[in-house]
């Protein structure tokens, strides 16, 4: 006997760095348990429309432009359940409306709540690493710890990429970021695993929302307010600003220095990655102007 299916709309509504989340009381199903706002779908609604109407009942706030973020089939014992998840960002001077039990919490924290099996793929994707190395040599993989992600920036030909990529693992694809361009040359088992799709100013500032594949992890290199913002607005997961500091790399480019990148990134609601001369030990620095991380390449 087949199971029944339950369709499910999933919000995923960020401020600040922060993610808003609730808790299921014991005689929920998947109680006692942590949760993001949502519900089922109702018959005649599209699951965005349900995804609005359940923040809105839920939570106490209307919040009307929602972006596509992810579809997720799970199979308990009793249902599968389709996940049909979407995120927002909600205005700051909205917190007064918001109902019991939903609250704020930082990415890291999401990592130490206990969430339906359904949703820990959400989890992850949500939070981030504090760090990504950048490098053009792919051994240097090898290099990167656990709390690290890595960046495969190069110019080399596509053959050559493919085929050194066809030597990385899937758990090693789970750490490696690549450009757009790339990414497209990937067969779907390499698409599914990598960490994150990279893009670059000029490729982020051509695309739209609809672009953005759907369940995809991006993060878009920015180097002024408009990127930042356009990156935001289509919804990308997170962002690098730089440079921070001038680099031997870039020794022409302007450096925004930290009360410019604060200025910055404490406007951004996704997580921002300080990029531009700087080594791990910055992360502290970078965290009080408003960084939730650090990049590098010589010093990663």
């Amino acid at each position: 006997m087949s199971k029944a299916q339950l369709n499910v709309a999933i919000a995923i509504v960020l401020q600040q760095g922060k993610v808003l989340v609730g808790f299921r009381e014991a005689i929920q199903h998947q109680g006692n348990k942590y949760e993001f706002p949502g519900g089922k779908v109702e018959a005649g609604e599209s699951p965005s429309e349900a995804c609005r109407r359940e923040v809105f009942e839920e939570v106490g706030v209307d919040i009307q432009a929602w972006h596509d973020f992810d579809f997720i089939q799970h199979e308990y014992e009793d249902v599968i359940v389709n996940l049909h998840v979407f995120h927002a960002i909600l205005a700051v001077e909205l917190n007064a409306d918001i109902q019991r039990p939903w609250r704020w919490y930082s990415r890291a924290e999401l990592g130490e709540l206990s969430f339906p099996k359904a949703n820990q793929r959400l989890i992850q994707r949500l939070v981030w690493p504090n760090a990504i190395k950048i490098s053009s040599d792919l051994n240097a993989l090898t290099e990167c710890s656990h709390e690290q992600l890595f960046y495969w920036r190069n110019d080399l030909d596509e053959a050559v990429q493919l085929e050194a990529l066809a030597d990385i693992s899937v758990h090693e694809l789970n750490q490696v970021i690549v450009n757009t361009q790339l990414y497209a040359k990937l067969n779907s088992i390499q698409q599914a695993n990598v960490a994150a799709i990279h893009l670059k100013q000029q490729q982020l500032m051509n695309m739209h929302a609809e672009d953005l594949i759907l369940g995809q992890r991006y993060v878009a290199s920015c180097h002024d307010e408009l990127s930042l913002q356009h990156a935001q607005r289509i919804g990308c997961d997170a962002v690098l600003l730089s440079p921070v500091h001038t680099t031997a790399t870039h020794p022409e480019a302007k450096s925004l220095g930290w009360p410019r990148f604060a200025e910055l990134s404490t406007a951004m609601h996704i997580p921002v990655f300080a990029l531009g001369g700087l080594t791990p030990v910055d992360l502290s620095q970078a965290q009080e102007h408003g960084a939730y991380g650090v990049a590098g390449q010589r010093f990663f």
